[in-house]
């Protein structure tokens, strides 16, 4: 499955509604381990079917609130939903094989 680009809305109701699990990336264009992070983020969405992987822009203006009201202050901060909780928080790059061993995957 194809990573998608959220947006506070977006992530909302995503992470509300989804039945898959569900990994959002908090990251910047200028985060050197964030764009380390995306192939590996792109292989782990293409290997595993049941789970949505998506990224939050914490540049864009309409994204600094949700990521402030989530306590982002690192990036790349990746949480981890199912059933509409969150059930895990990460920090920093990780490899594919790390992150489905954290995940559960």
């Amino acid at each position: 499955m194809e990573v998608l680009h959220l947006n506070a809305e977006s992530f909302k109701k995503l992470t509300a509604q989804s039945e898959k699990a569900v990994l959002v990336d908090f990251w910047a264009t200028w985060c050197g381990p964030c764009q380390k992070l995306t192939p590996e983020l792109e292989m782990l969405a293409a290997e595993h079917e049941d789970l949505i992987v998506g990224k939050v822009n914490v540049d864009d203006p309409g994204n600094v609130q949700l990521a402030s009201s989530l306590g982002v202050n690192v990036i790349p901060a990746l949480f981890f939903y199912r059933d509409g909780k969150l059930v895990k928080q990460l920090t920093g790059y990780r490899r594919k094989e790390d992150l489905a061993a954290a995940l559960g995957l």
